[in-house]
């Protein structure tokens, strides 16, 4: 499943250039030197961040698991995968007219201040904050790692998306250039199918079918039943 998170992450990376790419190219303006330091450590910010998310979000859903509902977890998790693939459009419109979206001049804001401060931490910190943006590909990754229902499997996950969006925004910190707008609509083409994919697999994987077609026998947490046996004194 991590190399599906990779892809989502990539292919996703292309899309985000629209909203992450003015602020990686005015981050990477604030550093003058010649190594890729501070502009790998602002992408590791980014991937800690989504990383945390994952664990949180994991959490929860090993909380659901403990309920005995897991199988359904996977399933209904996987559908509203296909759901937002399906209409991904129409889901990204609805996130950036959702409240969330002022959370986008909060966090350009913020990161305005923090940068002022200078220094590595600052480029750090800035990835730190950056990966709170609201995104669509992020939100289906979240999903995912709510599927898993495992802090670390959620964590993992998550690293893997974020390690997936490095590449493009790295090439793009270093030339300054943006990529074309065709290029970035024939990558971005193959997300929503990518997320769709994610989400039959999550969707099967849930149905538990001992080990056919990639989907594991899921076991149910079993407390077992313990015998208290109490003397009565009259």
């Amino acid at each position: 499943m991590l190399w599906t998170a990779f892809l989502l992450g990539f292919l996703g990376s292309f899309h985000c250039l629209g909203m992450c790419g003015p602020i990686a190219l005015a981050i990477s303006a604030k550093d003058n030197s010649r190594f890729l330091g501070n502009k790998i450590l602002y992408n590791f910010g980014r991937t800690a961040t989504y990383s945390l998310l994952g664990a949180l979000i994991g959490l929860v859903g090993f909380s659901l698991a403990l309920a005995g509902i897991q199988q359904w977890i996977s399933i209904v998790m996987g559908i509203i995968i296909l759901v937002m693939a399906f209409f991904y459009k129409r889901s990204e419109r609805m996130i950036t007219q959702s409240g969330l979206f002022g959370l986008v001049y909060k966090v350009k804001n913020s990161l305005g201040h923090f940068l002022k401060k200078g220094g590595r931490f600052a480029f750090f910190g800035s990835g730190l904050i950056n990966g709170l943006l609201p995104c669509g590909m992020v939100y289906i990754a979240l999903i995912a790692s709510l599927a898993l229902q495992s802090p670390l499997q959620g964590a993992l996950y998550m690293f893997f998306f974020g390690i997936g969006t490095i590449p493009m925004l790295l090439v793009l910190m270093v030339s300054g250039k943006i990529f074309s707008v065709s290029l970035r609509q024939k990558m971005v083409k193959g997300m929503p199918y990518l997320a769709m994919f994610i989400g039959i697999l999550f969707i099967v994987r849930g149905l538990g079918l001992g080990g056919h077609f990639g989907s594991p026998k899921l076991h149910l947490f079993d407390y077992g039943a313990e015998k208290v046996e109490i003397t009565m004194c009259k």
